[in-house]
């Protein structure tokens, strides 16, 4: 009987210790399996994020130095788009917006203050950064952004109903060898400002754009805004964009 008990315990000995070695010796291939390095990696996360979509695009973007894999969806009458950071696989944007849309309405325009309020139901603890109405798509819009904590959010109302047609939350990248060998972004600034003269700047960040290091410049003054696009390594622009800002053209 006590033999029978001592080659019992034994054997779960042995099987514990056999347990234990297979977990250490798994464990940095979990961690690896975090990394995306191809399309149907990301492909089958985000297919797991949005159950039941159909994808229609996988592309491969740089976002302030840091390699992202894109996932466009279609499911139903919404497109998504998600973004994933390839080093560890993480979700670092989400977004979709409504195809199918009520133009039709004859309902009365919603107040700011009713529309600020779904806002912060949608996004609870957030704090609004901006609220604009516009009329985009042939509907007249309520476009609401908000910042939580390391994370930015961007919000479109329905004016006339108040439904949530768009939604999308980013999280924000800090810069990944953003100054090796290139300008700066400070020259950059510079550089934007010496083509637009008494402009001022509202974002200045380094990206890359298929694969080209970038400064991305974005300037207003009097009823225009400005994007420009500077060669990170020798200053050259290569683009440059005017428009109406949104508040006089709607």
């Amino acid at each position: 009987m006590v033999r029978k008990w001592y080659q019992k315990m034994a054997a779960m000995a042995c099987m514990m210790f056999c347990l234990v070695a297979a977990g250490v010796l798994l464990a940095p291939n979990t961690a690896f399996a975090k990394k995306i390095t191809r399309d149907s990696q990301a492909e089958s996360m985000a297919r797991k994020k949005v159950k039941g979509g159909t994808v229609v695009e996988i592309d491969k973007d740089y976002e302030k130095g840091n390699l992202v894999y894109e996932v466009k969806l279609m499911k139903g009458t919404r497109e998504y788009d998600l973004t994933y950071r390839a080093s560890n696989g993480k979700l670092i944007q989400y977004g979709w917006e409504e195809h199918k849309l009520n133009r039709s309405t004859k309902k009365k325009i919603i107040s700011r203050d009713k529309c600020e309020k779904l806002a912060k139901k949608q996004v609870r603890g957030a704090a609004v950064t901006s609220l604009r109405l516009k009329y985009d798509d042939g509907i007249s819009q309520y476009k609401v952004k908000m910042k939580k904590g390391n994370k930015k959010y961007e919000l479109d109302f329905h004016a006339r109903t108040g439904k949530l047609i768009g939604y999308e939350w980013e999280e924000t990248l800090k810069p990944k060898n953003s100054n090796n060998g290139y300008i700066g972004v400070e020259k950059a600034k510079q550089i934007a400002l010496k083509e637009v003269p008494g402009a001022t700047v509202v974002k200045a960040e380094f990206d890359r754009d298929d694969g080209k290091a970038v400064y991305e410049i974005e300037l207003v003054k009097d009823i225009y805004e400005y994007d420009i696009e500077i060669d990170a390594a020798t200053g050259e622009i290569l683009e440059f964009e005017q428009d109406i800002m949104d508040d006089y053209s709607a």
